[in-house]
This record gives C-alpha cells, structure tokens and sequence, in this order.
C-alpha cells in the first residue's frame, strides 16, 4: 500500500492554498496535481488524495458546523490555516470514509500527526481535543456515506447481543439564599442535559456522581440521595458499532459556586439555572422526565 501519511500531507498542502485563496473548489484538482508532481511524483496514491481533497472541499460547510460546535471557544477564522484544514482532513475520514478502509482511530491519529509535523506547538493537543469530543459524543450516527457493510452487521445485531455500559448521572442544584437553581452542562448537538459517567472499579454510585461531576462542571457535591430513575439510550461507537448505555440517576446537592467546565469530550457549556427557566430549555426526550421529577422533589422542599 502507498504511504497513506505522505498522501495526507500532499491533501493538506493542497487544502492549504485551496483555503488560502478563498476555497475555490474548482481550482482543487490543479493545485493537487502540481503538489503532486513537486512532492509526490511516483507515490502511486493519486488516487487516494484526490478523492480526499475534493470530499473535504465538498463538505466543508457540514464539517466546519462541526468544528464550530466542538470547538466553540475558537472561532473558525481565528483557527491557523494548517489546524483548520487537519480538523477538515480528520473529521471527514472519521465520518465519511468507508471505516474498513480507515478505522476511526486512525483517522484521529493520522489527524494528529500532520498537526505535530506541520502546525504549532499545541496544534496536536487541540486536533486531538476537537476530534476526541466528535469521537466520543458523535461516531457514526446513521451516515449515508458509511460502510454499508458494516452498517449491515451492526442492524444485524439483535438487541439482547449488544454489550450493555452502566454510568450514573445526577440531577444538580443548589440553593443560593432563598433561591434554587439547577446545573446543567450543553453538548456539542445543542442540548442542555445532565452531567453522567462511567463509575471506575470499586466506586459506589455516589462516589462516582461527586467525581463527575466535578470533572465535567466544577462543581463539589455535597449530598446524593433520591434515585430519581433509570434510562436507556443505543450509541453508535466509531469501532465496536451499537452499544446499550444504562444511566442511573440521582438528585445531587451542591454548592453554589460558578461553574467552570471540564475537559469533558462534547461539552460545551456547564451553567446554572433558576428552576423557573429550566422547563424553556432543549432537552433530550428522556431527559426530560428525569428532570421534571427533580423539579417536583425540590418543589416540595420549599
């Protein structure tokens, strides 16, 4: 097989002058093939580059919405041309390309690696940030341009075969003088939801509720009590296709404090909320029920 890393460097330097001088698609197969002839000549993986640098140029506004979600303390304009045009490299193989032919780690790492070679000092640390939060919270959810194959063995998995993830999540307020408010942390999809997670060998539920939600919101739990209910949603993983994820949850009384979000992948946001407001907020369909239990307990305790 040709050098798949070389090839990506020549899409790179391609997407580089493409976005350069305005993203004019048509001018693509013109700058590749001069890249080509200068850095490339022989490689034999023309192909390859050419079907990538036009895929990215193609979808580039779907991938820069992405980009703008995961990354939503960077302004796109404000992202270096090299880092900008790696994200576009990375998230396009990671959600487009036929995963038998580039698994969704190798996406990530090649992404990786033409930032360490080609950007800044932190260039691999922030490539690895945004495409770790899309590949934990996005994967492959229902792509048309997924690998029907394997898209096919994942329908086919019945659903008491599906490996089953156990997390806990909590319900978040505290009280500030006379007044309540909820702690809500936003994902990269626009929703505002609970803050949940994996519990770690030998943790109890409440534990691990503190622990989380420390990590993701900055906030110290004070008390965990009230198992408001459980739920259960499939994921799609980018490797080991669909996934029953189990979610306890609880109440969880905190201090109120400013919030400060964590390095969560797919978040972007943790705020408070007075309980007045929460009920105008966009929810998950079964967030919700969680949530408006919660506002009935608290309601109580006034």
């Amino acid at each position: 097989m040709a050098n798949r890393h070389l090839s990506r460097s020549i899409v790179l330097q391609t997407l580089f002058e493409w976005d350069f001088n305005g993203n004019n698609n048509s001018a693509i197969p013109e700058i590749m093939t001069r890249d080509i002839e200068e850095f490339a000549s022989g490689a034999g993986d023309d192909d390859f580059m050419k079907a990538l640098a036009v895929g990215v140029a193609s979808k580039r506004k779907e991938l820069d919405k992405i980009i703008e979600k995961a990354a939503p303390d960077w302004p796109l304009d404000k992202i270096a041309n090299v880092d900008r045009n790696v994200l576009r490299i990375g998230l396009y193989e990671l959600l487009f390309s036929d995963r038998t032919q580039v698994p969704a780690k190798v996406a990530i790492n090649e992404a990786i690696e033409l930032a360490k070679t080609y950007g800044g000092g932190t260039s691999g640390k922030f490539i690895n940030g945004v495409l770790g939060a899309v590949y934990k919270e996005l994967g492959e959810p229902g792509k048309d341009e997924e690998s029907k194959r394997k898209k096919k063995n994942m329908l086919e998995v019945p659903y008491e075969e599906m490996p089953i993830e156990k997390l806990v999540g909590a319900v978040v307020y505290a009280k500030d003088g006379s007044s309540l408010y909820l702690g809500l942390v936003h994902d990269v999809f626009g929703k505002w939801t609970l803050s949940k997670g994996h519990t770690v060998e030998g943790e109890s539920d409440t534990d691990a509720v503190k622990r989380k939600v420390l990590e993701e919101m900055g906030a110290n739990v004070k008390n965990v009590f009230d198992k408001l209910g459980e739920n259960e949603y499939i994921a799609t993983h980018p490797i080991e296709g669909k996934v029953r994820k189990q979610v306890i949850y609880y109440m969880a009384e905190a201090e109120y404090r400013e919030l400060r979000l964590g390095n969560s992948g797919g978040l972007d946001d943790a705020k408070w909320f007075r309980l007045s407001e929460i009920l105008d907020l966009n929810f998950y369909d079964d967030i919700l029920p969680i949530v408006t239990k919660a506002l009935n307990i608290l309601a109580s305790k006034k």
